[in-house]
């Protein structure tokens, strides 16, 4: 069995795991400004999947309610027809309808996989004051790939600890190192390097980075992904997508 993957663009894509089918952080808007309090995230390319050509998902794995190029007025809407919204406990407390809150290492089942929430710092240590609280998940079930979706995470300590409960196959890594005024400019998720740096830690076999492209605050695109995994003698290991492109792995 192996993981189906399709890139939407930004943090979406659409998750195909043992007959499950799971929508990763949905943003569907077209591209143009989403304020968020003083600042302007600016989306710079449509989303490849609509809410009609996703169809019908079991659960969407949701990092955080928080930020636009995360969860969009359009992924907003497209929570309505979901069974199951699975993010963080204050992310499920604003949302309400089918969204259930998660803890770090609390698990659900989706079907027949087991889903475990995962710790996530979105940007530099004590972001969770300004940036809020984001959670990442691990998928597992018999005879299936285990899968780590990280979410907008930027610590390399976190992986290392999910390394040590978990043995990742494929990791779906939010990276492109999003930069906002926040913390003079450190990467609020995964630089090229650290994506790099979280594939050795993890050991997997396949890593298919989401979140780098698409938004003007994503600094590194599929261009530095490609040259840190290839300086690092991982290309092999590298999956990367084109919008509405789909891979199995």
């Amino acid at each position: 069995m192996t993981l189906g993957i399709t890139f939407s663009g930004g943090p979406t894509a659409l998750l195909e795991l043992g007959g499950v089918r799971l929508l990763t952080d949905p943003t569907f808007d077209a591209p143009g400004d989403h304020p968020v309090g003083s600042r302007v995230l600016v989306k710079t390319e449509d989303s490849a999947l609509t809410e009609d050509a996703v169809g019908v998902v079991d659960a969407v794995l949701l990092s955080h309610d928080q930020h636009p190029d995360n969860l969009d007025d359009g992924g907003r809407g497209y929570l309505a027809s979901v069974p199951l919204t699975l993010v963080t406990p204050s992310g499920a407390e604003r949302l309400g309808g089918t969204a259930r809150g998660l803890k770090p290492w609390e698990e659900t089942r989706v079907g027949p996989l087991t889903v475990t929430a995962v710790p996530a710092l979105h940007g530099p240590e004590g972001a969770e004051q300004l940036t809020g609280e984001v959670t990442g998940f691990v998928l597992s079930g018999d005879g299936l790939p285990t899968v780590y979706v990280s979410g907008d995470n930027a610590s390399v300590d976190l992986v290392r600890e999910i390394a040590s409960r978990f043995s990742i196959d494929v990791a779906v890594l939010f990276a492109g190192a999003a930069r906002t005024v926040l913390f003079d400019g450190a990467p609020l998720t995964l630089t090229s390097a650290n994506a790099v740096e979280a594939a050795k830690v993890l050991g997997a076999a396949k890593v298919v980075p989401l979140h780098f492209r698409g938004w003007q605050h994503f600094s590194e695109g599929p261009d530095v992904l490609r040259e840190e995994f290839e300086a690092a003698g991982l290309a092999d290991r590298l999956v990367l997508l084109e919008p509405g492109e789909r891979a199995e792995v």
